[in-house]
């Protein structure tokens, strides 16, 4: 669950629909500069679907021990601490579905999602928020991610239907770069995030090279991109939320209850040169 907070309560958005969001921005990704993805309905099925196993979670959202809804928010962006607030194996457990649910049917989708969840849960993630007597649980997950990754490998090699470019290193890695560059612009615009960012790595440019892309709030979810990598110069999308009344719960059973009842909104981000 994702949360952005309002005068009266929150906005909840669902892992599935943040990433459905991430995979409007990567489907839109390209222009005379940035190179788009391919092979595009592959490396667009990873990104669209890479939080597929967190929905059943979602349909049930917990609190934290200050009664909030349990979500990723503002707090989160740039350094993810929040496993005080989660039981870590379940938390892995569902990390590992989401994983499994496009590999098994896409090996190149699912190759691109268990890199994501690993750079998350290595490079991204604070260990001091995660007790010592857990710590062998997150690195056993990533060591069994890092086997996983190698037999998908083997899979995307022996796929015919790929082309020699898309299996190469180079080409995966900007690919997981994408993965994790619109999935940080979802983040930024389901949080309505307004301190200046960036999409995290430096992405591909029909040139050759390599740019960051800078993300600056011009007003709630509109963001200004530099250098700008869509073919047209201001973008909306559309992406749907329920707002709860409250700011805090008693109990996971008050918030789930005001879910439920909740109807689904659509919300917009707003995206321009």
């Amino acid at each position: 669950m994702l949360r952005m907070q309002t005068e009266t309560g929150w906005w909840l958005i669902t892992h599935p629909d943040h990433a459905r969001l991430a995979g409007s921005f990567a489907e839109a990704w390209g222009n005379a500069q940035f190179a788009s993805p391919e092979p595009r309905l592959r490396v667009l099925r990873g990104i669209r679907c890479h939080d597929d196993g967190w929905a059943a979670r979602d349909a049930e959202p917990q609190i934290t021990r200050q009664g909030k809804p349990s979500a990723f928010s503002t707090e989160l962006v740039g350094k993810y601490s929040a496993f005080e607030e989660i039981d870590l194996e379940d938390y892995l457990a569902v990390r590992d579905r989401a994983v499994r649910l496009i590999a098994e049917e896409d090996a190149y989708a699912g190759l691109l999602i268990s890199m994501h969840t690993c750079n998350l849960l290595s490079e991204r993630a604070d260990r001091s928020t995660i007790a010592a007597e857990q710590l062998p649980l997150l690195d056993g997950f990533l060591e069994a991610q890092a086997a996983y990754q190698q037999e998908l490998m083997q899979a995307v090699r022996h796929d015919a239907s790929l082309s020699g470019e898309a299996k190469t290193e180079t080409c995966i890695r900007d690919h997981f770069r994408l993965l994790q560059a619109t999935d940080n612009l979802s983040l930024l615009s389901c949080v309505a995030y307004r301190m200046p960012a960036t999409l995290l790595h430096p992405l591909p440019l029909c040139s050759g090279g390599y740019s960051t892309v800078a993300v600056e709030a011009v007003d709630d979810r509109h963001f200004r991109l530099t250098p700008y990598p869509f073919a047209e110069p201001s973008l909306v999308f559309r992406f749907p939320a329920r707002h709860i009344t409250g700011h805090t719960f008693a109990t996971a059973a008050e918030l789930q209850a005001r879910f439920a009842e909740a109807p689904v909104e659509m919300l917009t981000v707003t995206l321009s040169a």
